[in-house]
């Protein structure tokens, strides 16, 4: 991974109480963008608190990855695995040094979903201590990482996996849809009698281009004890003004090119027509869910690929030439 030289202010220290926790959260990459994203939610009243900022517990490493620090919080324990971040080291290194280093050493209380690009690949990673409040778990996947503590049940992470692995468009669009498929009374258990999920939630994204502490989008919203208002809902309501995720499916990055694929799922070739028969010569990458590149050549249209030595699942073909690119999922059966 890239080192990264940053200068950060730790304002929390002295404001959050060391039981400030992120009940339900996600970390993810998009392993064609480069993007970088975190979203979550708790039920812990932010402006009785005193914190300035909705989305502290997670921390957004521009075209490299992302952390979320979460259950029994300590500030200096997320300090650390921002160092160890731009150190280089990768996700399960991360978690291992966390353990291994916690500060006043109860990894046990403990919480973190990590995600990161370790060479070609994305690399994700989580801890989920033994003492952390019931219920407590976390699901790992090819370019995400949910985890979540004082919960109804298991039902909320795999919601919230659900929701991020169907929902239509770009990262952001998947965060949220990860978030909505926590949108249940008492996701946090603490706010079942306030009829909502939580009481605060968020979602952000930084661009590889973005500068660590200032991404390029991040939408929040908190609420008071006893305001029955799903912040969820309210993020949404945000969410839909500013983006429109049926427009921003794969299929519409950089389309300037007509393409077809086809067959889509396929299991032993894939077809590549270029609609308009132009004749030039494009380049080609197939990329799997995590950001490797397992095939690459140049072709013309009409161009049959013998896909039949890769594994199944999702994978991205992007074609290119000098002037634009076309993305598109492809599915492997």
């Amino acid at each position: 991974m890239k080192k990264i030289t940053l200068t950060f202010l730790l304002i929390f220290t002295a404001i959050i109480s060391v039981n400030s926790q992120d009940t339900f959260s996600i970390v993810a990459m998009d392993p064609i963008t480069g993007e970088v994203g975190s979203a979550g939610a708790s039920c812990v009243d932010l402006d009785a608190a005193n914190l300035p900022t909705d989305d502290f517990l997670g921390e957004l490493f521009p075209g490299i990855g992302a952390i979320n620090a979460q259950a029994w919080y300590v500030p200096a324990n997320q300090a650390n695995a921002r160092a160890r971040m731009n150190e280089g080291d990768t996700p399960s290194e991360i978690i291992e040094w966390l353990i291994n280093n916690d500060i006043s050493n109860q990894p046990q209380l403990r919480q973190y979903g990590i995600v990161a690009k370790v060479g070609e690949n994305i690399e994700t990673a989580a801890h989920t201590g033994s003492s952390t409040d019931d219920y407590k778990n976390h699901i790992t996947g090819p370019n995400y990482s949910i985890q979540g503590n004082i919960l109804l049940g298991q039902e909320v992470l795999d919601g919230m996996e659900a929701g991020f692995l169907n929902a239509e468009g770009d990262l952001a669009c998947k965060l949220m849809g990860a978030l909505q498929g926590a949108n249940m009374v008492g996701a946090d258990m603490r706010c079942t009698n306030n009829g909502t999920s939580s009481l605060f939630a968020f979602v952000k994204v930084a661009q590889p281009s973005d500068t660590f502490g200032d991404p390029s989008f991040l939408l929040s919203v908190r609420t008071g004890s006893n305001d029955q208002i799903e912040p969820i809902t309210e993020l949404q309501s945000l969410f839909d003004t500013d983006r429109d995720c049926e427009s921003l499916g794969l299929n519409q990055v950089d389309n300037d090119l007509p393409f077809s694929i086809y067959p889509n799922p396929s299991k032993n070739v894939v077809t590549l027509k270029v609609l308009n028969e132009d004749n030039e010569t494009y380049n080609v990458h197939i990329i799997s869910i995590t950001g490797a590149v397992v095939y690459k050549s140049d072709f013309i249209s009409n161009t049959a690929i013998n896909v039949s030595e890769l594994a199944k699942g999702i994978y991205f073909i992007t074609i290119t030439n000098n002037n634009s690119s076309y993305t598109s999922k492809w599915i492997k059966n």
